[in-house]
């Protein structure tokens, strides 16, 4: 879940932030030109899309009749996005490839916000979560694997995947491949385990707690 997707534009970690994108992939696809005519356009017109942010790209191989190769897949921002359409003859497909992006970057703002939010309701939560597991005496008892036991059995089983294999599709922050509503998600599932370890609670009997029947987690 690195690149969030939603149809035409997905996010990823810019800094310390997410960022909306599209990729020329995308945009020929959805267009009907080729690949090759919208990255020469992007080229073409490198300078003016700069002017609005890096022109990031990813490399992707290909295979061909006499081998193999890699190619680049440019990223585009809302506004080099937005400038590079006008390069583009106004052909109904362009004019409903405009308006499917004005939708669709309005939703992924509107989702970033709400991110924003849920990571702000979720830190005091996690703060008392670890105050918890250090007050409960079980970090000592695992050895000084508390805190990572307990997070991967949070994630997993508020959202289906360890904060471990979250991060492995790429970049520390495991939450930066949640949605709003899996955040609060993990927030709820915090809270209850805060709430299982002040009861007096240790690991083996809170994952019952937290499994689905027949479903093992492995922290």
């Amino acid at each position: 879940m690195n690149d969030m997707e939603n149809g035409l534009v997905l996010i990823k970690p810019v800094g310390s932030k997410m960022e909306p994108y599209t990729t020329a992939d995308m945009v020929a696809e959805y267009v009907e030109l080729p690949h090759k005519t919208v990255n020469e356009l992007i080229l073409r017109h490198r300078k003016d899309l700069e002017l609005f942010g890096t022109l990031p790209f990813e490399m992707e191989a290909c295979s061909h009749r006499t081998g193999a190769s890699v190619r680049k897949i440019y990223h585009l921002n809302e506004q080099q996005t937005t400038l590079f359409i006008t390069y583009l003859q106004n052909t109904p497909k362009v004019r409903q490839f405009k308006k499917q992006l004005v939708k669709e970057f309005f939703a992924m703002r509107t989702e970033l916000t709400k991110r924003e939010m849920q990571r702000a309701i979720k830190a005091p939560v996690r703060r008392a979560l670890t105050d918890a597991i250090r007050d409960s005496g079980e970090n000592e008892r695992m050895h000084g694997h508390a805190f990572a036991t307990y997070t991967n059995l949070i994630y997993k089983t508020a959202v289906g995947k360890t904060a471990t294999q979250l991060r492995k599709a790429g970049g520390r922050d495991a939450l930066n491949h949640l949605t709003a509503d899996q955040i609060a998600a993990v927030t709820k599932r915090e809270a209850q385990v805060c709430t299982l370890l002040d009861c007096g609670m240790t690991y083996d009997a809170i994952r019952a707690v937290l499994e689905p029947p027949g479903k093992a987690v492995r922290a």
